[in-house]
């Protein structure tokens, strides 16, 4: 993979550079290794080619915002996660990710990914394809979206409102309308348990947020 210039990305420091000296080893390019989103951004390396993306960082910033941000920034990205259930898979590739890899996977899976992924192709292991159905977009603002995904992680609205910087009541409306967008799509998180739970599925937040 002469050439391809790769950026590791997990919340776990061990985990990332786990991954970067397996890289490494196969003869991956890999100059960014980091813990978190703000990091990446941030680091002179960038832009790479490919980011893989731990689903999971916990810092309150969906995954498909991410990979949108790659996506301007000309950067495939290669979503990863101990988890390969049908609903992770389907976050990850619904959001524009180029290809998901469980953490529990062969290396060689990781290293087809982000060969396809720098090729602008995307890649799946075979049997989780199916996973991959149309999704629906409730269409959430990004003010929306912040908020659910604080609001969700176990935030007070008043602990959402000092985050964002704004008003307990701006952030109630985020919050309504957030929920109204989703019931139009056929999806409940009217509750603080169903939004919770949702944001679970869907990789907003850790499970141990």
């Amino acid at each position: 993979m002469d050439g391809i210039r790769v950026a590791v990305v997990d919340d776990h420091r061990i985990v990332a550079e786990g991954m970067a000296a397996l890289l490494e080893r196969e003869g991956v390019r890999v100059v960014v290794t980091v813990s978190s989103w703000s990091e990446l951004i941030d680091h002179s390396a960038m832009p790479v080619d490919v980011v893989v993306l731990d689903l999971h960082l916990g810092d309150g910033i969906l995954v498909a915002t991410k990979v949108r941000i790659l996506g301007t920034m000309g950067i495939a990205a290669v979503v990863v996660s101990r988890h390969a259930d049908a609903r992770s898979i389907a976050s990850a590739m619904h959001a524009g990710a180029h290809a998901f890899v469980a953490k529990a996977d062969d290396p060689v899976e990781l290293l087809a990914a982000i060969r396809a992924a720098a090729d602008g192709a995307t890649h799946l292991a075979d049997d989780r394809a199916a996973a991959i159905q149309p999704a629906a977009d409730p269409g959430l603002g990004r003010q929306e979206e912040r908020a659910l995904v604080l609001y969700a992680s176990g935030r007070s609205i008043r602990e959402v409102a000092d985050e964002m910087e704004t008003t307990e009541e701006t952030v109630k409306s985020y919050v309504k309308r957030g929920r109204r967008k989703f019931r139009e799509i056929g999806v409940d998180i009217g509750t603080r348990g169903l939004l919770r739970r949702h944001a679970l599925r869907e990789g907003w937040i850790a499970e141990q947020q």
